[in-house]
């Protein structure tokens, strides 16, 4: 999560500029999480070159596997956390007296502000299954050096997705909003995070806002995204009037579809879920380094010996005595911001 390059972080505050429809198959990575969690994950945010979809920076899957959860108190600043299980329970302890159990079916949200702390254990002792979705949200100027919150939302919004051929789709709306329907989730970006289902045999439309940039992952099954052809392609196809092309996308691949999109077209032979994730080009480039997203390596400096000087910026988890998760070494070199590249 660190950036190594000793480029000087830009002081600036402007919008990112995008560059229209695009169809980039992004390849998640595995990450070893190791130490007293001992479970790997799949990470398809940040990209390299894409470090942002929207105000969304970070993506995690952790699963499916078998573990036993043990992430015992560390910080954040900067973002807000939304947890979206798919198999087994994990409770959640935070600075702000918040002890709930994460299950599927409810939307977990954590907004760190200025400084909040967190554990999540698995319940239970043994090893069990588990599987979920862990993303994150960089807070904009205006929020980020505010209080923490926590929100728990089980009654999420349904919207029907308009078959073409087969049975028609659904989503459910976890953040934000997709197509006028609004999530009862505090956001502060102009944003949306849906999961989507397809019965085996469908075809869908998946209204989009022209404006905002988007991205699907795979989370089970298989799935054809039309209209969504290779930029390299697309004005030669555009001349020879072809179809546009048909991009496979299965649940080792993220797949960036840029901005200017009014709706994407998903079909399925044996079913699918997906995660749909987009929202308003973010207002700058981020700086990330361990849990922190900041604009400067000052801020995240200033971060880390707050943690490690146990300063009450970061609270106390509820219900925990002295455990806690130590900030790693910073690099050698001056933290930069994250530059999309594509």
């Amino acid at each position: 999560m660190t950036r190594l390059d000793a480029d000087e972080a830009v002081a600036t505050e402007s919008a990112v500029e995008c560059p229209g429809p695009r169809a980039l198959l992004l390849e998640t990575r595995e990450v070893p999480l190791g130490g007293v969690r001992a479970m790997s994950v799949h990470r398809s945010l940040p990209q390299r070159d894409l470090p942002l979809v929207g105000a969304w920076c970070f993506l995690d899957r952790f699963g499916p596997q078998s573990t036993r959860m043990r992430v015992e108190p560390h910080p954040h600043i900067g973002l807000q956390t939304v947890t979206w299980p798919y198999l087994g329970d994990v409770r959640h302890r935070d600075s702000v007296g918040s002890d709930v159990v994460v299950r599927r079916g409810a939307l977990n949200l954590m907004t760190s502000g200025a400084g909040i702390s967190h554990s999540e254990y698995s319940v239970g002792e043994d090893a069990a299954p588990l599987d979920a979705l862990q993303l994150w949200i960089a807070l904009p100027e205006s929020r980020r050096h505010g209080g923490p919150a926590f929100e728990q939302h089980a009654e999420l919004p349904q919207l029907e997705l308009t078959a073409i051929s087969g049975p028609s789709g659904s989503a459910t709306v976890v953040l934000g909003e997709l197509d006028g329907i609004a999530s009862p989730a505090t956001v502060h970006t102009p944003i949306v995070g849906a999961e989507l289902r397809l019965p085996p045999g469908s075809t869908v439309r998946v209204p989009l806002a022209p404006a905002w940039e988007h991205a699907l992952v795979a989370v089970q099954g298989e799935v054809e995204v039309a209209g969504v052809p290779d930029e390299r392609e697309a004005a030669a196809s555009a001349r020879k009037g072809e179809a546009e092309a048909v991009v496979m996308l299965d649940t080792s691949h993220l797949l960036y579809l840029g901005t200017h999109r009014d709706e994407v077209v998903i079909s399925s032979a044996g079913g699918a879920t997906l995660f749909l994730l987009g929202g308003e080009p973010f207002e700058d480039d981020v700086v990330m380094w361990w849990n922190f997203v900041g604009r400067t390596h000052e801020e995240i400096v200033e971060a880390r010996e707050a943690w490690e000087a146990g300063s009450d910026r970061f609270g106390h988890v509820v219900d925990h005595g002295a455990e806690r998760i130590p900030a790693p070494p910073l690099p050698a070199v001056r933290l930069t911001r994250r530059r999309r590249r594509l």
